[in-house]
């Protein structure tokens, strides 16, 4: 279930703080958005179908997110919220708790896993979705933190980046869909490199 929490993200023109019944109408909508991308898929997401779904009116759906890419945005941004929720403050490995090794390869699976289901969601946000630089810029840091825990030596932030690349939603969905990779050596592939730039047999 979406919690009607303030995001984790610098979202680009966030909104004030929303009155509790309004973080409620927004929380309904989003879910009933959310349950019909993973019911029919992004193309069936349109502002009558959440309307529908949320049992209110068409109107209040454009004077939320205004648009079909501000409704997507938003549905990134609380799946972006959620996760990062998760890797500060969850259970380990994606979590605090467990080694530093432990954590990046756990973190990887995992991003691997959401930049996939949210593949679609990301390419037809288009310019809406502004989330995307924040939600790097998280990652980034992140990895760049548990890098500098392993003791990794080099400019950290070049090697980040060079782990985050290759399991990034365009990526992966070249991969996937048009090269038709199997998931498993995607992952399996991925750790491999993260144990070459740590210096891991």
């Amino acid at each position: 279930m979406i919690e009607p929490t303030r995001p984790l993200l610098p979202v680009v023109g966030e909104p004030p703080r929303e009155r509790s019944d309004a973080a409620r109408n927004r929380v309904a909508l989003l879910e009933a958005a959310m349950a019909l991308v993973e019911r029919c898929g992004v193309d069936a997401l349109t502002m009558d179908n959440v309307a529908t779904g949320a049992g209110v009116g068409k109107g209040t759906v454009f004077r939320r997110f205004r648009s079909r890419e501000g409704l997507m945005a938003a549905l990134l941004d609380h799946s972006e919220s959620a996760w990062q929720a998760e890797v500060m403050a969850g259970p380990p490995p994606l979590g605090p708790g467990a080694p530093a090794m432990e954590r990046l390869l756990a973190f990887g699976d995992s991003r691997i896993e959401i930049n996939l289901r949210h593949a679609d969601l990301i390419r037809a946000a288009g310019a809406a979705a502004t989330h995307n630089y924040a939600a790097y810029s998280f990652a980034a840091t992140h990895t760049r933190h548990l890098l500098g825990e392993l003791g990794v030596r080099g400019d950290i932030a070049l090697l980040a980046t060079a782990l985050l690349a290759p399991i990034e939603a365009v990526i992966l969905q070249q991969q996937v869909e048009i090269e038709r990779m199997d998931l498993a050596r995607i992952r399996a592939g991925w750790r491999d490199l993260v144990r070459r730039v740590v210096g891991e047999p």
